[in-house]
């Protein structure tokens, strides 16, 4: 499983999470840890470039909120960022410097690293977008199992448990998705990949490759 390490999906110098990373192996062990790692972060940071608005939501002056968005804590809402109208974030959320959420986008226990791109009725949930990872126009991802169990990690004959009931998927840097793509439980796609539109992806996807279908993956040259 060593395409699924953080150091093989992520830059972290591009989140202003970077220390969380740190303390794991695999991405989605820092899951559960995502707002109490907001509520220790947000009381460090500099009162004269972000601003405190009601219990654990820190939001940075230079970013651009919409006043119909939904913010619920923890949150952080890193500078440069854009939360569009009727953007609906539930909670245990980073997005980072100059990120996008757009219009009827939900977010729910996620990290988007910088200069993520989630701009049109996307649903992200238990999941983390790397650095300049899209997701196309209602394309989301699928947290919990039909069947309610743990959420297993495949790569091919190789498995992972996670321990997790709830695991969107892991887009690492510069991921690209098509328009109305569902990326399933567990889901792990390396960097500079691109999936095509309406697709169903499960699994781990290897870094600059073109998802055309399941069972057709092509390299990228």
């Amino acid at each position: 499983m060593e395409a699924c390490k953080i150091k093989n999906l992520y830059n972290i110098s591009e989140t202003i999470a970077a220390t969380l990373f740190e303390r794991h192996e695999y991405p989605w062990e820092l899951l559960p840890e995502i707002g109490a790692y907001i509520r220790e972060l947000g009381e460090s940071l500099d009162p004269a470039l972000y601003e405190k608005r009601g219990e654990d939501i820190w939001v940075a002056k230079s970013a651009d909120v919409a006043p119909t968005a939904y913010l619920n804590g923890p949150l952080l809402i890193d500078e440069g960022a854009q939360i569009r109208h009727c953007a609906f974030i539930r909670g245990n959320a980073i997005v980072g410097k100059d990120s996008v959420v757009g219009n009827s986008t939900e977010l729910k226990n996620v990290i988007l690293f910088n200069h993520v791109q989630v701009p049109h009725y996307n649903y992200v949930g238990d999941s983390i977008l790397g650095y300049r990872s899209h997701m196309g126009a209602g394309s989301i991802t699928s947290n919990v199992k039909s069947d309610k169990t743990l959420v297993v990690v495949k790569n091919g004959a190789d498995e992972l448990a996670t321990g997790l009931k709830k695991f969107g998927a892991m887009l690492g840097d510069c991921v690209e998705v098509g328009c109305n793509s569902v990326l399933n439980p567990g889901t792990v796609i390396g960097k500079n990949s691109n999936i095509y539109p309406l697709s169903m992806v499960r699994g781990v996807i290897p870094a600059n490759s073109i998802y055309k279908k399941q069972n057709e993956i092509a390299q990228k040259y």
